[in-house]
């Protein structure tokens, strides 16, 4: 049985999660409210304060739907309560972001022309005074990812001189340079 498939999903206080007819579950939370639709194989079923879900048979696809329906109902239940935050950190000599509004951002990374980047519905940009560290924050975990590597799409970092646009933490190797004539 799967390790993570067979885990409880606890729903806290405040949040509901209602399962149509169609195996759609919808979740509903102080943050928002957050929809998927989970293939008719696999059940889903309410039980008190948890949420259980369950495989009709040990076959190769049951088994990898199985962890995954779980995952992304369990990722539901905590965007709604607390949500998803990416942080990205800006690298290069005048380089910088600006904010417009919580739903624009400014990029100018090094071309002829700022790059604009617009937040799609229930996604929210935080920049902060030094303008190379912002933030992409959302309750939809793959939107909030997806939107955060088209970001960092603009400007990767390179391995020359490490400047770019990165996630908070992420290691660039540094590449030696070209070696001169002897």
């Amino acid at each position: 049985m799967s390790r993570i498939g067979r885990l409880p999903i606890p729903v806290p206080a405040g949040v509901t999660v209602t399962i149509a007819d169609d195996n759609t579950v919808t979740v509903k939370g102080p943050k928002g409210e957050l929809s998927q639709k989970v293939n008719k194989d696999i059940k889903v079923e309410q039980v008190g304060s948890e949420v259980l879900v369950s495989r009709p048979s040990d076959s190769k696809p049951h088994r990898s739907m199985h962890g995954l329906y779980r995952s992304l109902i369990n990722n539901m239940v905590v965007g709604v309560t607390q949500g998803f935050e990416k942080k990205l950190h800006i690298e290069g000599v005048g380089w910088r972001i600006a904010e417009w509004n919580k739903n624009q951002l400014t990029v100018s990374v090094g071309y002829s022309h700022p790059v604009i980047v617009d937040a799609p519905e229930g996604i929210e940009f935080d920049v902060d005074k030094s303008n190379v560290n912002f933030s992409v924050k959302g309750i939809d975990k793959q939107l909030v990812g997806a939107i955060a590597a088209d970001i960092r799409a603009i400007r990767k970092p390179e391995p020359y001189h490490g400047k770019g646009i990165r996630y908070e933490g992420e290691y660039v190797r540094h590449k030696e340079g070209k070696a001169g004539k002897k």
